[in-house]
């Protein structure tokens, strides 16, 4: 992953995505934002405890960073919902709701339309497809990865879209690594299948998950990144729940210029 400052913000961003020039997308570490305590200082969750103005400025900040002013946010629920905002459906009438809608991954084709996915210790994908000119951004925590939303996005790429998997490029952020994710009550809460994926001490390797599944969907190998940057042990650089329950959300984004 490549180290960014821009507009006195830090970010990192992926050599694999870097290489697009339509593009741009930044995992926002937790640093020189306006918010406070345990949510210090570039938080972006508005369901967590902090201020609202302190997160309004954040995101107002993170926008212009990113060169937009279509910085969109879903109402995540660890489910497998998808949003979809494509080009045909642009010109036509919006519902108006000040609450946004529940979903854990988001697709569009719309220049300027940034996806933002806001993050704890969860996993924040970024795809790409440089041949339809698509970008996604998908929420998968231990929830969704045993759903396998990322799957079910992918596929819905396809639906939608026409991509081909094989056209596709993929970052998994920072999240929760196989060194600190222990799941002691794994039999109830984790799928059988996955079992092969922890250690003998129950710690879940959830970076290999993602990667399977995207290699499943049709990815090849050389299209995958994966940060390998645990947030609970870089606690420092990124909100960890794992850390502290009590703490704000830092944000992936991607969207086509």
């Amino acid at each position: 992953m490549i180290l960014n400052n821009k507009n006195g913000l830090q970010f990192f961003t992926f050599s694999k995505l870097s290489i697009f020039d339509d593009i741009r997308h930044a995992i926002f570490t937790r640093y020189n934002g306006f918010s406070a305590g345990d949510y210090q200082s570039l938080n972006t969750g508005l369901g967590v405890g902090d201020r609202k103005d302190s997160v309004k400025k954040n995101r107002t900040a993170i926008a212009r960073c990113m060169g937009t002013q279509q910085l969109i946010f879903s109402n995540q629920v660890h489910e497998t919902g998808i949003l979809v905002f494509k080009k045909s459906d642009a010109d036509r009438p919006s519902k108006s709701n000040t609450l946004p809608l529940s979903a854990d991954a988001m697709i569009t084709n719309i220049p300027g339309k940034f996806l933002a996915i806001q993050l704890a210790d969860c996993q924040g994908i970024l795809l790409y497809d440089p041949q339809n000119k698509v970008v996604a951004n998908v929420h998968s925590g231990w929830r969704g990865s045993i759903r396998n939303i990322l799957g079910a996005c992918l596929t819905t790429m396809q639906s939608e879209f026409g991509c081909h998997p094989e056209n596709i490029y993929a970052g998994i952020s920072p999240s929760l690594g196989p060194c600190c994710s222990e799941f002691i009550h794994y039999q109830q809460e984790i799928p059988e299948k996955y079992w092969c994926y922890k250690n003998t001490l129950d710690y879940f390797d959830f970076w290999k998950i993602s990667r399977q599944q995207l290699l499943s969907a049709g990815l090849s190998s050389q299209h995958i990144e994966i940060s390998n940057i645990c947030t609970k042990c870089n606690s420092h650089l990124f909100f960890s729940f794992r850390k502290k329950n009590q703490t704000g959300r830092f944000v992936c984004v991607i969207g086509l210029k």
